[in-house]
């Protein structure tokens, strides 16, 4: 087979197929910031005392 007439293959051009559903900027986290450390920290603590009590 004459590989040098195949040419190089196509790349993909295209963007993602679909968007994540919390992303940044979203509806769900809609300012596009990233919570810091300390904030998710507590958020972690805070729901896993939840689910002890619960």
């Amino acid at each position: 087979m004459d590989y040098k007439a195949a040419g190089a293959p196509n790349m993909g051009n295209k963007g993602p197929k679909h968007e994540e559903h919390n992303a940044h900027g979203s509806k769900k986290k809609p300012f596009g910031q990233r919570e810091s450390k300390a904030e998710l920290l507590a958020r972690m603590k805070k729901a896993t005392e939840a689910k002890k009590a619960g």
